[in-house]
């Protein structure tokens, strides 16, 4: 039985699949962002959820900010599987499997978040790193949000679309500062406002919000990998701009091989075969 484990910041999904790719049991728990959150508390969260699987042989954990080898999670897989064999990575290569498969491609998750790289069919060649939502993040929900913010509160935004934002929102100047500034997840917040541009994208104002944020993600990024690869996407955001993203895509000479909303999706593929 192979065992593979996703975690980002805003949950973790778990898959048991059999030899042939037969899915045998799936779980979600709390994400968490390994570079940021107390070793101990990760390793009791999964302390808990590893007693739901049994008969396991391989291990593949994948999380964002996993920057060192997660010694403690290691030896909570190792005693509940003593002989199983355990790969730790990033949340970036589960993407690159997951859209790319065993084939060579531009993987970019394009999510809360944004990241991308060139792999090889087997491993990450070259990362321009996303930079995270204060100074990159191009192409993603929370830069889209981040730069809807930056016009509203200069009062840049068409009066009728801020009105229906103020209807829906906190959009008084405190509470935009103070969710950015002082809440624990600042990126969550601007991401949870691409839903309301998103309802909105036929309005000309977020339309072109919405392709400056994507020529953003071509110009600084998956352009300057320099070869004529297939781009796959994984994340529920870019999934919901399939859309806009082929057609800009094509002004670039880029072209989208897959669009995977979840990356477990395409790792049960991959690890199925």
């Amino acid at each position: 039985m192979i065992l593979i484990v996703e975690s980002g910041a805003t949950k973790t999904d778990w898959c048991l699949i059999a030899p042939g790719g037969a899915v045998q049991k799936r779980l979600q728990t709390p994400g968490m962002n390994l570079s940021s959150i107390a070793a101990e508390s990760n390793a009791q969260v999964f302390a808990d959820a590893v007693e739901n699987f049994s008969g396991v042989q391989e291990v593949h954990f994948f999380a964002a900010g996993l920057l060192e080898f997660p010694t403690g999670l290691d030896q909570v897989f190792k005693e509940r599987f003593p002989m199983a064999r355990c790969e730790y990575a990033s949340d970036l290569l589960a993407a690159a499997r997951a859209a790319c498969g065993h084939g060579e491609g531009i993987a970019a998750i394009l999510g809360t978040g944004s990241n991308t790289c060139h792999y090889d069919g087997e491993r990450i060649v070259r990362n321009i790193h996303g930079g995270g939502f204060i100074i990159g993040d191009e192409g993603s929900a929370a830069a889209l949000g981040r730069m809807f913010l930056s016009d509203f509160v200069k009062e840049l935004v068409p009066a009728d679309l801020a009105d229906s934002f103020a209807s829906f929102h906190e959009a008084d100047y405190a509470s935009i500062v103070r969710n950015i500034y002082r809440s624990p997840a600042p990126s969550r917040y601007l991401g949870s406002l691409a839903p309301f541009l998103l309802e909105n994208r036929e309005n000309a104002y977020v339309k072109s919000l919405i392709e400056r944020n994507f020529r953003d993600l071509f110009e600084r990024a998956l352009m300057r990998y320099g070869q004529n690869l297939p781009v796959g996407v994984i994340g529920g955001f870019g999934c919901a701009c399939r859309a806009e993203l082929e057609r800009l895509g094509a002004e670039y000479g880029l072209t989208f091989s897959r669009f995977i909303a979840s990356p477990m999706d395409g790792l049960i593929d991959y690890y199925g075969l």
